[in-house]
């Protein structure tokens, strides 16, 4: 039998405290996939099951709770020894470089201020921009974008609320135009393109019930700035198609009209990326650690 490390063993404990591989898996920073292999070789090790695991729910053994019960005090000294010395080190004074969209630098702005009032000797520099850059190439620590845009050679820790999309025109427009009841409806010519960052246009994705359609907008007016869009949009040049958090005080405030909200569900939020480091500063890996514990409380009160 193989040495157990502190890593399994913390693995144990962190499942049966949130009842939950996901949300011990975000706690630990490892994938679900990374953490049920772990589980499965300590069980192989231990020749017996640890967690009843169903569809919904993860719970001990009787082995389960016999191992718990002996191993949790003496991790808990250990790990109390390992922070201790830590405390021992200066206060992170790092400088900290993000690169992220307007809309993800809007989703991680708690998350900053909060690091910031944690960490006084630490800066942060953000910069947001549209185009999704190489943060290692460019000299970033980290970026933030939605979770579908992430790079595949990356370590993705996802944050905050799932994004949905909002079809909204303005109510002048709504006088003279018949409001559509499915994206089939849309009146193309009124509908205002956008750019990606990578230039080509955006195709508007519409799902309901399993049924997914896209729709190609082909308004008179082109753009590759949000913030214009809406305020074209609220002048009644025609309709937009926005980040719902984008326009929700628009909505309602009924200074823009919330269409076909059936066929726009909650879409994948935004994650933090960041490259695989082996030896990462202290402000990375406490900025890190702020961030998969603000997460982990997200998820569980999701």
């Amino acid at each position: 039998m193989r040495d157990t490390g502190l890593r399994e063993l913390e693995a144990v404990l962190a499942i049966a405290r949130h009842g939950s591989f996901r949300a011990a898996a975000l706690d630990r920073g490892m994938s679900t996939t990374t953490l049920s292999h772990t589980i499965g070789r300590l069980e192989a090790d231990l020749g017996g099951r640890l967690f009843n695991q169903t569809a919904r729910s993860v719970s001990l053994t009787d082995t389960g709770r016999d191992f718990v019960g002996r191993k949790s005090p003496a991790v808990a000294e250990i790990r109390a020894a390992m922070d201790a010395a830590r405390s021992q080190r200066e206060t992170p004074s790092d400088l900290l470089r993000i690169n992220a969209s307007v809309q993800g630098a809007r989703q991680i702005a708690p998350l900053m201020l909060e690091f910031l009032r944690r960490y006084p000797e630490v800066q942060v520099d953000l910069v947001t921009e549209g185009r999704l850059v190489d943060i290692v190439g460019e000299g970033y620590d980290l970026g933030i974008r939605p979770a579908d845009l992430e790079r595949r050679d990356t370590i993705a820790l996802p944050l905050g609320q799932p994004q949905r999309y909002a079809v909204v025109p303005a109510p002048t427009w709504l006088k003279t135009h018949t409001a559509p009841m499915s994206p089939a409806d849309l009146p193309a010519q009124e509908c205002i393109r956008v750019y990606l960052p990578n230039g080509a246009l955006f195709r508007w994705q519409f799902e309901r019930d399993g049924e997914v359609m896209q729709f190609e907008a082909k308004g008179r007016l082109t753009l590759d700035d949000a913030s214009i869009a809406r305020a074209a949009v609220l002048d009644g040049v025609g309709v937009g198609f926005f980040i719902e958090q984008d326009v929700v005080d628009d909505i309602s405030r009924g200074h823009l009209i919330h269409l076909l909200e059936d066929w726009t569900p909650p879409r994948a939020g935004f994650c933090l990326y960041y490259p695989g480091r082996r030896n990462p500063s202290d402000g990375f890996a406490a900025f890190l650690a702020l961030a998969r514990s603000m997460a982990t409380r997200h998820l569980q009160s999701g």
